[in-house]
């Protein structure tokens, strides 16, 4: 709670209604006056990601970002509302500039030296520090060798991922509807174990995909990478394996996500070492449930490499179900942009059109793609001294300097569908990347 009850109350009717923009621009306007403009900030970002030309909501965003005068100086609190920058101010970010100059250091000027000191002390507080380390955050060395600690409850589910229409349909047979329909489950004799392989191009959302699918059944979730398998003793490799098999059946229904799975289950046609070949055999083991009963552990794997993947983990009944899981499309696309801006003082972009000239990126392209442009903006901030925000101009920039990084995979993917596909494993990857190529 904070010392305005006004405030306060417009919080609580934003949150209710977080679409309506006419409060939440009179909540921004509120905070800006009682010197609160980190929070206004925020909703003045969410009122321009939805309507990138509102120009109360620009002003807003000035004065927010404009640095709060020392006391007894000309503006300080006390003074009047449009001395500060407030909502009642006429101007923009140039006004913004020469309020920057007459309460702080003198801006610096292009080509000289940045004095980063009095940069930090003047811009410092306008957004807080990320990725600060919470209070309460445990030391992730510790409760490493208790693999219980390991085991999540995901708060994310399928609505939250963007686009992927049809491999959200595969995973509402494959997982989801049965164990929402336990009466059909019966009569069809469909089993609650499983096992479905995520592969395609990286940072296209596998692991946040295998996170949606926990979330969405409210089943636990375990992630299991080569790192917490692989071990310099011999038979512990094979018993760390066990023990979080074991952790996921205790704890079912349970998704189990196996990442990089080509990397523990690589062809043993193909492995030198007669000790992963033991782990990829101990690997075969868990998934048939020959210690312990697999029933409500659901088993996703994901790989950019299927083709290196042992052909006895694909089987049916093991690994036996695969899932291309491709670029988002372009409605997809333009809500991963606005994800990554959401937080952003941004103006002016244009969504739909950064996520036409962005064809084939990655998500993780694309996070990219917005941290780039944030540079953009910030360096033309320190460099002049006028605090900016990010515009159309900064995006499309970004787009020419950062490339999708998902070439290089359909280029290796396009050799595999044409000349390794007898079984017609990958024929969902040859129809894409046929489309691809008429595109």
């Amino acid at each position: 709670m904070s010392d305005s009850p006004l405030i306060d109350s417009l919080v609580a009717a934003v949150e209710a209604r977080p679409d309506d923009l006419t409060l939440r621009l009179h909540l921004a306007e509120l905070l800006v006056g009682a010197a609160r403009g980190q929070e206004a900030i925020g909703h003045a970002a969410q009122v321009l990601a939805r309507d990138p030309g509102n120009a109360a909501a620009q002003r807003l965003m000035a004065a927010a970002l404009a640095p709060v005068p020392e006391p007894g100086r000309q503006g300080a609190p006390g003074a009047a509302p449009g001395n500060q920058g407030g909502p009642g101010q006429q101007g923009g970010p140039g006004q913004q500039g020469a309020e920057l100059g007459e309460f702080g250091p003198e801006p610096a000027k292009r080509g000289d030296s940045v004095d980063w000191v009095a940069m930090e002390q003047e811009l410092g507080d306008i957004v807080p520090p990320r990725f600060a380390k919470t209070t309460d955050e445990p030391d992730p060395v510790q409760g490493h060798a208790d693999r219980a600690f390991d085991v999540e409850r995901s708060t994310i589910t399928l609505a939250d991922v963007g686009g992927m229409q049809e491999v959200k349909k595969r995973l509402e047979v494959s997982f989801l509807g049965p164990l929402k329909n336990p009466k059909l489950r019966s009569l069809f004799g469909k089993s609650l174990r499983g096992g479905l392989l995520l592969y395609g191009p990286p940072g296209c959302g596998k692991t946040f995909l295998a996170r949606a699918v926990a979330g969405e059944m409210g089943a636990s979730f375990i992630s299991l990478s080569i790192t917490d398998v692989l071990n310099m003793w011999i038979g512990s490799s094979e018993r760390n394996l066990h023990d979080l098999f074991e952790s996921a059946r205790g704890h079912a229904p349970c998704v189990l996500f196996l990442d990089e799975i080509d990397a523990l289950g690589h062809k043993r046609s193909q492995l030198n070492s007669s000790s992963m070949r033991t782990v990829v055999n101990q690997l075969l083991t868990e998934l048939d449930g020959v210690d312990g009963n697999n029933d409500g552990v659901f088993v996703l794997a994901a790989t950019n490499a299927p083709w290196d993947i042992d052909s006895a983990l694909r089987r049916p009944g093991r690994l036996d179900r695969t899932l291309l899981v491709l670029p988002p499309d372009k409605p997809a696309r333009a809500a991963i942009l606005e994800y990554h801006l959401r937080d952003r003082p941004v103006a002016g972009i244009d969504l739909g059109k950064v996520a036409e000239i962005t064809e084939h990126y990655s998500g993780a392209d694309l996070a990219h793609l917005c941290e780039t442009a944030a540079e953009f903006a910030m360096r033309d901030s320190i460099a002049t001294g006028e605090i900016r925000m990010i515009g159309q101009a900064d995006m499309v920039a970004a787009v020419r300097e950062v490339r999708p990084s998902t070439d290089g995979w359909f280029a290796t993917a396009r050799n595999v569908a044409m000349f390794a596909n007898e079984s017609g494993e990958y024929d969902d990857l040859a129809a894409y990347l046929k489309k691809r190529k008429r595109s």
